[in-house]
């Protein structure tokens, strides 16, 4: 069947036929406004995220090419589209004149796992909010949020995924590529697309009325084990605190730097989304800032927490129309406890240990970073070579540990080196066996050997760029999944 005669069937289309439901849309437009998505010359699909459709009831077997192109360039059977309405503190300063400015809300859906999931596209045109945009997405844009995204997530990082990826054919221009530029539909898959902003917005209207509506949808939605509990607002705050924090923990141990941690960009489920100027750390640099236009590092690396922690501070604002802030500032008390939590947790699995006694995980991950900040090594590097040089050899002796590896070789008589691998030296000497022999290989879990740094990056879109060679890419994906 032609791609024409699939869109002319669009009902014998899986993602067309699959139960969408309602749930933002039932709230009434006061949260949206409904839109037309863009025509284009060219729908070409370079990635489809076939790991995602068993979660949906789909046989990846059952859905062709054509069937992604038609429900998610075409947009068949499918409206109205809603482009959302939010507000949001852009490095410290709010504005009112946010919204989904080149993304719609495409629908909704239940996955076989009971949850909700949203189907939002970026780049699928001109809305309300573009300001003087164009609402399209470059396709080197788009690909780095594949590839963000698919990274993130086997990273342990509770992020939204990419289910798409269509080439559109409109030259674009940009300021920070080579242009004219390629275009492209991305479609992604998260949780939720309400953010911190879409309350602030509601705030800054002064509607309470909108806002308590929203947040009843949100708990219902989003929090149904508290749904039903008296006091459901504060623990709704108390459960966002540890998510977000949790989270923030999880983009530390993983070397990532988001760069744009505006309240708009901050999801009212505590997940991970829409990666623009993003980057992975090469050395362990608390100032790293990933995007250009961050002149003083308001989001470099090593803020992330505190400016999670901020945000969650701000939402406050809005969320005290509903119920008391008495209840959100004894939440927000537990922020700093319960990142440093899961940022111990994670960095120790990436040493290799599920659990350790709190005194020598402490002294361990305290030796680690302070190694790491002195001497120029590279984060993802370093873990990369104590999964791949790991030896039982390194509970006999101290020495061992890195000897055979470039690190090792280089830095292995300094003293930060010899306290970092005396400490891991003596907690190997505390474990079984069993307990060592299983350290290697969740080090090999933990420790991807190709981590997404901007060279790799680069190297991948040359080669579409130049050649239209998207194998490199495809290569890449798999080398993340695998952990190679």
């Amino acid at each position: 069947m032609t791609l024409a005669e699939t869109q002319n069937d669009a009902s014998n289309n899986p993602f067309v036929a699959l139960n969408y439901e309602p749930a933002l849309e039932s709230l009434g437009d006061d949260y949206y406004d409904e839109v037309a998505a863009a025509e284009f010359p060219q729908h070409t699909l370079r990635w489809r995220n076939d790991a995602l459709l068993p979660g949906l009831g789909l046989n990846p077997q059952a859905v062709s090419d054509e069937d992604f192109i038609v429900a998610f360039s075409f947009f068949e059977g499918r409206k109205p589209l809603l482009a959302l309405r939010y507000h949001g503190y852009q490095f410290g300063e709010y504005n009112p004149r946010l919204g989904d400015g080149r993304g719609f809300l495409y629908g909704q859906v239940r996955g076989t796992d009971g949850e909700l999931y949203d189907f939002g596209t970026k780049g699928s045109g001109r809305t309300p909010y573009s300001r003087g945009g164009d609402g399209m997405l470059t396709l080197k844009g788009g690909m780095r949020e594949v590839l963000a995204a698919e990274a993130l997530y086997h990273m342990g990082v509770r992020t939204s995924r990419c289910l798409s990826l269509v080439e559109t054919g409109l030259p674009l221009w940009r300021g920070d590529e080579p242009s004219p530029t390629r275009s492209s539909v991305m479609v992604r898959m998260s949780k939720s697309h309400i953010r911190f902003g879409t309350f602030e917005r509601l705030h800054y209207l002064k509607r309470p009325d909108l806002t308590k509506r929203l947040l009843d949808h949100v708990i219902e939605q989003y929090y149904s084990e508290i749904s039903t509990k008296e006091d459901k607002y504060a623990l709704f705050y108390g459960e966002l605190v540890k998510r977000v924090a949790e989270l923030a923990a999880q983009w530390m141990a993983a070397g990532f730097c988001h760069a744009v941690l505006n309240t708009d960009n901050m999801s009212i489920t505590g997940e991970s989304f829409d990666y623009g100027p993003y980057a992975f750390i090469t050395s362990y640099d608390p100032y790293f800032v990933a995007a250009y236009f961050d002149a003083y590092g308001r989001y470099c690396y090593s803020q992330q927490p505190g400016i999670c922690k901020l945000n969650l501070q701000m939402l406050q604002e809005p969320l005290r129309s509903v119920f008391a802030q008495d209840d959100m500032e004894f939440a927000i008390s537990s922020f700093d406890e319960h990142y440093h939590n899961e940022y111990r947790y994670l960095m120790l699995k990436k040493l290799g240990f599920e659990q350790l006694p709190i005194s020598d995980a402490e002294e361990l991950l305290k030796a680690t970073i302070e190694f790491l900040k002195m001497y120029p090594v590279s984060y993802h590097h370093f873990f990369a070579e104590i999964a791949s040089s790991f030896s039982s050899k390194w509970r006999d002796n101290a020495s061992d540990i890195l000897s055979d590896s470039e690190i090792g070789q280089s830095l292995g008589a300094t003293e930060l080196f010899v306290n970092w691998s005396g400490i891991y030296h003596r907690i190997l000497t505390n474990l079984t066996s069993e307990e060592v022999e299983k350290i290697g290989k969740d080090l090999t879990r933990y420790n991807p050997q190709t981590p997404l740094l901007r060279p790799v990056i680069e190297s991948v879109w040359e080669a579409i760029a130049q050649e239209d060679n998207w194998q490199p890419f495809y290569e890449l994906i798999e080398k993340i999944r695998s952990g190679q």
